[in-house]
């Protein structure tokens, strides 16, 4: 039981962490490409990972796990952070959320296909309503429509469900922040090279802004967040834990309001305790 609830308790603070990763890719992409943005972010953390894999004297995956790491780093790594950085570059961060409110539900299918887990089927009803809650709120919120934005925001909800599923079950044996890192490293050398042949080709007119939303995409949302994500994920189950994602819109939008000022509606505080009841109710039968 203990363990259950550490891992909820380390699933919601891995969700606030990338709750403001969308925005933070929204404005980065202004100033830099998708490409480099992606490369440039794996690369800056890949640095940092090794260095904690270093400085902690982790012993190497054994052969088995590279593929499952290879599984994570084309998810994780290299596919939602490219293919939301392309999408952004045609819908807003607003319009975004209608398909992070589908990830919770990718990710439970992708812990049942990958990891073996078998939620009740109550299950799927609170994960159901809770998507189609985040959905109805973001469709409702407004946004930039794009098919080119959409399509490519629907493979990256596959990619990053797929990474999320592969990367809880190796956490199991090999350690939350350790997968991640290991990951990050298996992707290095092709992310350098991208990233040196994506190069600005003038750093000058690139914004403090767009700087800012590069540091966090590479800090927080590619290593620190995982750190807790995984570790959520490995102790309190895949399906479960995942449906913590449904609330990452509305940890944004309240950080939008304490950083920005932007007011709280009524229509959020009611969708937001619509999301918290179906993410209760999917954890009580998500076993």
């Amino acid at each position: 039981m203990k363990s259950s609830m550490d891992g909820w308790g380390s699933g919601l603070l891995g969700v606030i962490i990338f709750s403001g990763s969308l925005p933070a890719t929204r404005v980065a992409v202004s100033d830099f490409s998708p490409l480099f943005l992606t490369s440039a972010r794996a690369v800056i953390a890949a640095v940092l990972g090794a260095a904690l894999l270093l400085a902690l004297r982790q012993t190497r995956p054994a052969k088995r796990d590279l593929m499952s790491l290879a599984i994570v780093a084309a998810g994780v790594v290299v596919g939602f952070p490219l293919l939301t950085a392309l999408a952004l570059q045609h819908i807003t961060a607003a319009h975004s959320i209608v398909f992070v409110g589908l990830l919770p539900l990718a990710t439970a299918v992708f812990g049942v296909l990958c990891g073996g887990e078998r939620p009740k089927p109550l299950f799927w009803l609170f994960s159901g309503a809770g998507s189609a809650t985040v959905v109805g709120f973001a469709l409702a919120y407004g946004g930039e429509t794009s098919l080119a934005g959409d399509l490519l925001m629907i493979a990256a909800i596959l990619a990053c469900g797929l990474g999320y599923a592969e990367g809880a079950w190796l956490s199991r044996t090999l350690g939350g922040w350790q997968v991640i890192s290991w990951a990050l490293v298996l992707s290095l050398p092709l992310m350098a090279v991208i990233a040196i042949a994506t190069l600005p080709g003038s750093w000058q007119g690139i914004g403090g802004p767009s700087w800012l939303g590069l540091a966090y995409v590479s800090v927080f949302s590619m290593l620190v967040g995982f750190v807790f994500w995984y570790r959520g994920l490995a102790l309190g189950g895949i399906a479960g834990v995942g449906q913590l994602q449904l609330l990452q819109p509305f940890f944004g939008l309240l950080l939008a309001a304490v950083l920005l000022g932007e007011q709280i509606s009524p229509t959020m505080v009611a969708a937001t305790l619509a999301v918290v009841a179906c993410v209760a109710g999917a954890r009580r039968f998500a076993r």
